[in-house]
């Protein structure tokens, strides 16, 4: 495979615009269908931004109107802000593509950097993305100060995680002891070459993440670096190790086209 090339379009008061950056990806994405330029991997910060992949519900977004970029790619909801790096690698791919196979690769990338600061994840059965895990159900401590049978965020049709306060926002996760996404993942591909990425929380205020349904995850919520290690951790120290991992994993990755199982015909 080509060696992986890196382009920082700006991170800090530099940080890149949404739409800017998606016209990049467009551009960068026909010029490596065309052969022009190697797979690259653009890596930024965005100001404040909602964006919503095709999947996203109505229920799932900012309840008081704010607006939110509706997106080409997969998955559902999301934020993208200071504080969090922010990737998206334009690689192309053999076809038939195998799209779990290319998300399966980001997320080991990202494991491999989240565990060099010392800090274990891993992915969750059925919810793309890297995760910290938390304590099995039945030894988290009760929601709302009520000891319950039942998660109403699950069991309650009408019940809105988004207006019941700290009990239930996706930034306390980690106090809930619950699982807590600190990656996420949403890509597209179109002529075999991939668009959009990864967004790893580095530092972020993730109180952001509790205007929103997160992903359209209820019973989940989001977590960092800065925050599950107890210490700051910037976005210049996180680069270079992200961009290693990726390197590694997907330089040296063997790609297949997703194999079509063919049945015999009756």
């Amino acid at each position: 495979m080509s060696e992986l090339r890196f382009v920082h379009m700006g991170f800090g008061a530099d940080a890149v615009e949404y739409q800017e950056a998606w016209d990049e990806q467009r551009r960068v994405h026909a010029a490596r269908f065309a052969d022009e330029v190697p797979d690259t991997v653009l890596l930024l910060e965005h100001p404040p931004v909602y964006t919503a992949g095709r999947r996203t519900e109505d229920s799932e977004r900012p309840l008081d109107g704010t607006p939110v970029v509706d997106v080409d790619r997969g998955g559902k909801i999301t934020w993208h802000g200071p504080g969090q790096l922010v990737g998206y690698p334009i690689q192309k791919l053999p076809r038939p593509v195998d799209v779990i196979a290319h998300v399966r690769r980001l997320e080991e990338a990202l494991i491999r950097a989240c565990a060099e600061f010392g800090l274990e994840t891993s992915r969750v059965e059925g919810r793309s993305g890297v995760w910290v895990l938390g304590d099995p159900v039945e030894q988290r401590p009760s929601l709302g100060g009520l000891s319950l049978d039942f998660d109403p965020r699950l069991t309650d049709e009408e019940f809105d995680p988004r207006m019941n306060g700290p009990e239930y926002a996706p930034s306390n996760a980690g106090q809930r002891r619950e699982d807590r996404k600190i990656a996420a993942i949403g890509i597209r591909v179109a002529k075999g070459v991939t668009m959009h990425g990864f967004a790893l929380n580095v530092n972020p205020d993730n109180r952001w993440f509790d205007r929103i349904i997160p992903c359209g995850i209820r019973d989940a919520g989001v977590a960092s670096l800065a925050n599950e290690l107890g210490r700051d951790v910037t976005i210049a120290e996180v680069v270079p190790v992200v961009e290693r991992h990726l390197r590694a994993v997907m330089e040296n990755a063997d790609l297949k086209p997703r194999v079509i199982e063919k049945t015999a015909a009756v």
